[in-house]
């Protein structure tokens, strides 16, 4: 692409080396256990949420929109393809992220990261709150074993033992930053947790009771999927929303990275990496993932400002993943369901209850609605996409209902309807209604200086109204329509005949380009 540069490394930025390396250290061990609780969550074997948190942070620190930026197996992509995994198997999930990683590069390359601001407010609240529920709810299979075959509440001492391991987690992550935030709360939760078990002999489930850890570099693997339109019907849903939502929550990072360091990313940058990372995740058995706000909070809070922390992080996990695996798989898994606990209530959008008052009912109802169905469904696929129709239909809505006229007549007699408000298929009923086409003298202008023909519905509208107005012998015109409405007019030249008295330009803000 003609003046595309590729910098991927300002040799001018003055690095402070063990900073990058000690906050790298640490993004490693905070995003490792998150990596492992949200495979196991989903039924993946926990090796694919490390290979992933790999894979993603070692591409995106590379290439991404901005320094600092941390990506890993993110638990809000993660989530998104348990319903495939369940119905499907693993195969189809690669298929799938790999789809949704060259979604992400389109939008990158097409520059249509704006898009995304599409999704409103509501639904961002109400997937979130979902999402933070399915994590909540997930942890509580941690409590149950496997009796005679069937699945079956713990009781007695082993759920003496369990619920006391998770609350001293739970209890070391929420008081330990009171004294210091030099260490990861969770990373300190999961060594007190593990030592604890391991010096008393504790008998409690460990991450060896889940699957293996153990493994090689990861290994290159095409998705044994039927290559025809069936399997693309199948997997194209889930590939759009995980790219949807991992590109929301990389954005939302980004900008959250470029407040707090005064500097500036590049978005469309970043989903081309996002999309890179997710196609290699989906042949070499990851399982996708996005950036996570909490890991670059803990990056950017340990001092790290440059690429060199996401490398060392990744490549942290990489070794751990292929010598660290005796220690890993002892783990447990009552330390891990205790961060993931606290994950879940970190995740939760508790200020939605606080404003709840102040925001609109049907705003409301919508967030409801998309956390209710993510929830009972596990599908935010369709609980996004309903959010987003019902959010749009009530816009058109309330847009329908402000459409307004100003009637007079002037010195010679001319009525003049200003019209104020979008004329579009939701306001043409009401836009009919403020016309008196009887007791109307024979010259009538509508002023659009406030108003806009927005679609074809508009334009049958006024063509009606035209056609109205012939027939009882009086003239109508239009006045003060701006430049793309003329232009709608006259594409449908063979639809209206109106009479337009001025042709102003209007110019329409646009993007200055970078």
């Amino acid at each position: 692409m003609p003046g595309f540069k590729l910098n991927l490394f300002d040799f001018s930025q003055k690095i402070n080396y063990k900073n990058e390396i000690l906050a790298g250290v640490t993004v490693a061990m905070t995003m490792m256990p998150e990596s492992l609780s949200f495979a196991i969550l989903a039924g993946f074997p926990p090796l694919v949420g490390l290979y992933a948190a790999f894979i993603m942070g070692l591409i995106t620190s590379i290439f991404g929109g901005r320094p600092g930026l941390v990506s890993g197996g993110a638990g809000a992509t993660v989530v998104v393809l348990i319903a495939l995994m369940k119905s499907n198997g693993l195969d189809y999930v690669f298929a799938a992220i790999a789809l949704a990683g060259a979604i992400q590069i389109i939008v990158g390359l097409f520059k249509l990261g704006k898009f995304i601001r599409l999704v409103p407010q509501p639904v961002m609240y109400g997937f979130v709150n979902g999402l933070a529920v399915i994590i909540f709810m997930a942890q509580l299979e941690q409590f149950k074993t496997v009796v005679n075959g069937h699945q079956a509440w713990l009781t007695g001492t082993p759920l003496y033992i369990m619920s006391a391991l998770v609350a001293l987690t739970i209890a070391i992550v929420v008081l330990l930053p009171r004294f210091t935030k030099a260490i990861p709360p969770s990373l300190v939760a999961i060594i007190v947790v593990f030592l604890i078990v391991l010096c008393f002999g504790i008998h409690t489930k460990t991450v060896r009771d889940i699957a293996a850890v153990s493994g090689g570099f990861p290994p290159f693997h095409i998705p044994s999927v039927p290559f025809n339109l069936n399997t693309f019907k199948i997997i194209f849903p889930y590939a759009v929303i995980m790219a949807g939502v991992g590109l929301t929550e990389g954005l939302l990072t980004l900008n959250l990275v470029d407040e707090m360091t005064g500097t500036r990313g590049n978005g469309n940058r970043e989903a081309i990496a996002q999309g890179s990372a997710n196609i290699l995740n989906g042949f070499f058995f990851g399982m996708g993932g996005c950036p996570m706000i909490a890991q670059t909070l803990v990056n950017l809070s340990a001092g790290a400002r440059a690429r060199l922390s996401g490398i060392i992080a990744s490549l942290t996990i990489l070794v751990i993943i292929l010598f660290g695996a005796p220690v890993i798989e002892r783990v447990p898994m009552a330390a891990l369901t205790g961060v993931m606990i606290m994950v879940a209530v970190g995740t939760f959008e508790w200020i939605s209850f606080r404003i709840i008052n102040k925001m609109p009912r049907q705003d409301v109802f919508v967030g409801i609605l998309v956390a209710l169905i993510t929830v009972w469904l596990h599908n935010l696929a369709l609980a996004v996409l309903i959010g987003v129709i019902i959010s749009a239909l009530v816009f058109a809505w309330e847009s329908a209902k402000r459409i307004r006229a100003r009637k007079y007549l002037d010195d010679n007699g001319v009525k003049h309807y200003e019209i104020f408000g979008p004329l579009f298929f939701g306001s043409v009923t009401a836009f009919n209604e403020k016309f008196e086409l009887i007791t109307d003298p024979d010259e009538v202008i509508i002023d659009f200086k406030e108003s806009r023909v927005s679609d074809m519905s508009g334009i049958e509208a006024l063509n009606k109204l035209t056609e109205r107005y012939r027939k009882a012998g009086k003239k109508l015109h239009l006045k003060h329509l701006s430049e793309d409405c003329r232009l709608l007019l006259r594409n449908a030249g063979d639809v209206i005949d109106v009479n337009i008295l001025e042709d102003p330009t209007y110019h329409i803000a646009t993007e200055t380009p970078n």
